[in-house]
């Protein structure tokens, strides 16, 4: 291919983006054939109950819901678990900032799939947040009894005793959790595709689990700089 050419940059430096070029190219390529694995997985587990949420948000009659009214005319609805459950004094920073991204987008992908944000916390308090933050798009479920939110990692109250040792956690200790879940419905049968289970790995050294990094604009942002991401983490206020 015929490359481009900045004002003034050296030989080397061109060598070396193109070589650059080529790694991109290749990573679009593997971003590509992981989501058609995503796409190709197997039927996941039938939903274990219908679970119940209040709802306010965009477009959305507020009140009671149950998981199955999710859908509208659409086959796939995709669940953000959102680290705000009752205990925190404020939500979780790293959620937020997203969300604050997310929520431009949330009525363009409701085109294809709803998108809904959960959280283990009162549906006045969610709302209240919802207009400090300006998010007019995002639909909040409260999961006040946090069945599904055990049920989907929402929170860490199912994990293993070998997760707990490996992520460090004291005997009894749990907390909220940030995690995409997909859910497709069948005829009558609701079925799990598929979660961002990467927010419950192994972290490599220097970083954080990045499970949502593909719709965090910030991080990509941030990475086209010399000075990366470094140890910088968002602020709920600057």
């Amino acid at each position: 291919m015929e490359h481009l050419s900045f004002p003034n940059e050296s030989a080397d430096y061109r060598a070396a983006r193109i070589a650059l070029l080529d790694a991109e190219i290749a990573l679009r390529r593997q971003v590509e054939a992981v989501a058609a694995k995503r796409r190709a997985l197997p039927p996941g587990g039938e939903l274990p109950e219908d679970y119940s949420f209040e709802r306010i948000g965009a477009y959305q009659r507020p009140g009671a819901v149950k998981l199955s009214g999710l859908f509208g005319d659409k086959p796939s609805v995709i669940l953000y678990s959102f680290m705000f459950g009752a205990e925190r004094e404020a939500p979780c920073p790293g959620c937020t900032h997203m969300l604050d991204a997310i929520d431009g987008s949330a009525r363009h992908v409701g085109q294809r799939a709803p998108l809904y944000v959960v959280a283990k916390s009162p549906i006045a308090r969610l709302e209240a947040w919802a207009k400090e933050r300006r998010w007019p798009h995002l639909i909040f479920l409260s999961d006040i009894d946090g069945r599904y939110s055990a049920d989907y990692f929402g929170d860490t109250r199912r994990m293993t005793d070998a997760k707990r040792a490996e992520r460090g956690m004291k005997p009894g200790e749990d907390w909220d959790e940030t995690i995409f879940n997909v859910f497709r419905k069948d005829g009558g049968t609701i079925r799990h595709v598929w979660a961002s289970e990467m927010s419950y790995a192994p972290e490599d050294p220097g970083q954080h689990h990045r499970a949502g990094d593909l719709v965090d604009p910030l991080w990509g942002l941030l990475d086209m700089t010399p000075e990366g991401r470094a140890d910088f983490f968002p602020s709920l206020t600057y």
